[in-house]
């Protein structure tokens, strides 16, 4: 069976954008054999790891793990849907439930507040279960033309053919796969838990705070607004981080496209792209911090970053809908 392999290797290079709707079309659908969520919440992590690939088109477990957890940790902890499994209990569930009970986690508890020590454990193990139950079934299900993966070097790798299909059609495919998640998930749960259902799956919980990588960016830029150019002092205009990608779009935070704002700004810009002039404001930034700490945590923060990937996310953003332009 497909979810016990160990290496799966990709049998096609080339895919049309119908063979690829074809495929997806049948993982969705009935045909599909869907024991459990696990299917669609790996779906929900490549979409947010696509800009995170490397030149070869690959990422790792980890990261494709720490997505998966914190979907998960929304579902089971924040909402209280336990139930991810047509037959015994999701193994994913055990192990949330198990740490949060260990540490007397509240529910209100975001994944991203816990301390790294616990969100490394958790992450180890989940990736464990994906290993056994996730990377294999819907390889198997993509008819092994979506992916390969190697249990090994634990590095999944996209089709280029399929990776340039996601982006392209990146809203539509987690529009469709945050729908049959619901579907399955108020199967499996009873109410009032399923209430405002959607809502409860479409979101990757935020991370509680960017104070972190304000810091950051104070520590090597002036406290100004990157889109009108004040001062972020005084009450008016006190220090924000924005996403100059709209969250809503890329559920993620990576340093790279996070930039300094006033409130001012911050408000009126709400979940649009700014004007195309502030792309190559972004990158002249981002360029500037990676010169500015060629070692240490800026680093790891900047990993896969490369210019061409925001201009390419930036261009994305506007083919999924995101075109309504915004300036000061």
């Amino acid at each position: 069976m497909s979810h016990k392999l160990r290496v799966g290797e990709l049998k096609e290079d080339y895919l049309t954008d119908e063979e690829i709707w074809r495929i997806f079309t049948i993982v969705l659908s009935s045909k599909s054999v869907k024991s459990s969520t696990y299917k669609y919440a790996l779906i929900k992590a490549l979409i947010e790891n696509l800009y995170q690939v490397n030149e070869d088109f690959e990422v790792t477990y980890d990261q494709l793990a720490y997505t998966f957890t914190k979907v998960y940790w929304n579902l089971i902890v924040t909402h209280k849907l336990t139930q991810h499994n047509r037959g015994k209990n999701a193994r994913v569930v055990t192990i949330i439930e198990e740490e949060q009970k260990k540490y007397s986690i509240p529910s209100e508890m975001i994944f991203d507040k816990l301390n790294d020590s616990l969100q490394v454990t958790l992450i180890s193990k989940v990736k464990s279960t994906m290993k056994i139950n996730v990377f294999g079934a819907l390889y198997g299900d993509t008819r092994a033309k979506f992916y390969a993966f190697d249990h090994k070097t634990e590095k999944l790798r996209f089709n280029p053919a399929v990776h340039d299909f996601m982006l392209n059609y990146q809203r539509l495919i987690i529009h469709l796969t945050n729908y049959h998640m619901a579907a399955m998930i108020e199967e499996l749960n009873e109410v009032p838990s399923i209430n405002y259902l959607l809502g409860k799956v479409e979101s990757i919980a935020k991370r509680s705070s960017l104070q972190p990588f304000e810091k950051i960016l104070l520590s090597h830029f002036e406290a100004s607004c990157f889109y009108c150019g004040k001062a972020l002092t005084g009450k008016k205009r006190e220090t924000h981080v924005d996403h100059f990608i709209p969250w809503s779009f890329v559920q993620s935070d990576h340093i790279w496209k996070l930039v300094l704002s006033c409130n001012k700004c911050n408000s009126s810009k709400s979940d649009k792209l700014p004007e195309r002039g502030y792309l190559d404001g972004i990158v002249g930034r981002n360029e500037q911090l990676i010169v500015s700490e060629p070692c240490g945590e800026v680093v790891r923060l900047m990993e896969n970053y490369k210019p061409k990937k925001i201009i390419m996310l930036y261009d994305y953003s506007i083919k999924n809908g995101f075109d309504s332009i915004w300036r000061p």
